[in-house]
C-alpha cells in the first residue's frame, strides 16, 4: 500500500486514482490576487457574526471570528471547565484584537478580557 501512495505523489491528477476530489479542486474558480474569496456561512454562523457586531465587537475578519467561535464550541464539547475555555480562547482574542488595532498598539487587558467574555458568551448562545 505504501508504494501505491508514493507512486501517485507528483503525478498529474488525471493519472492518479481517487474520488475526483483533486480534479474538483483544480476546477475551483480562481480568486484574483489581492481579492478575498466570498465567505459562505451557515445561518447559525451568520447569527453569531451578527451578535458580535451587535455587542460592539470588531473582529479583524469574519473568518477569524468564526475560528474563535469554533474553538469555543470545541472546548465546550470536550467538557472543558469555564476556566479552561477562557485560557484556550484568550490568546486568540488577544491576537485578533491586536490585528484589529495594529501590531504596534497594545490593547488594554480589560478590553481584551471583556471581548473574550463576549466571544465565549455569544458563541455559546448562538453556535454551540
Amino acid at each position: 500500500m505504501g508504494d501505491d501512495v508514493m507512486a501517485t505523489i507528483g503525478m498529474p491528477s488525471e493519472t492518479t486514482a481517487g474520488d475526483g476530489s483533486a480534479q474538483a479542486f483544480a476546477q475551483a474558480p480562481a480568486v484574483p490576487p489581492g481579492e478575498n474569496p466570498e465567505l459562505v456561512v451557515t445561518p447559525a454562523q451568520r447569527s453569531y457574526l451578527d451578535a458580535l457586531t451587535e455587542a460592539g465587537l470588531t473582529p479583524s475578519s469574519e473568518l477569524s471570528a468564526l475560528n474563535i467561535g469554533s474553538c469555543v464550541c470545541q472546548a465546550k464539547a470536550a467538557k472543558q471547565s469555564d476556566q479552561e475555555v477562557w485560557d484556550f480562547v484568550l490568546p486568540m482574542v488577544r491576537g485578533d484584537v491586536r490585528d484589529s488595532y495594529g501590531e504596534s498598539v497594545v490593547p488594554p487587558a480589560g478590553h481584551v478580557n471583556s471581548e473574550t467574555s463576549d466571544y465565549i458568551r455569544i458563541a455559546t448562545e448562538t453556535l454551540c
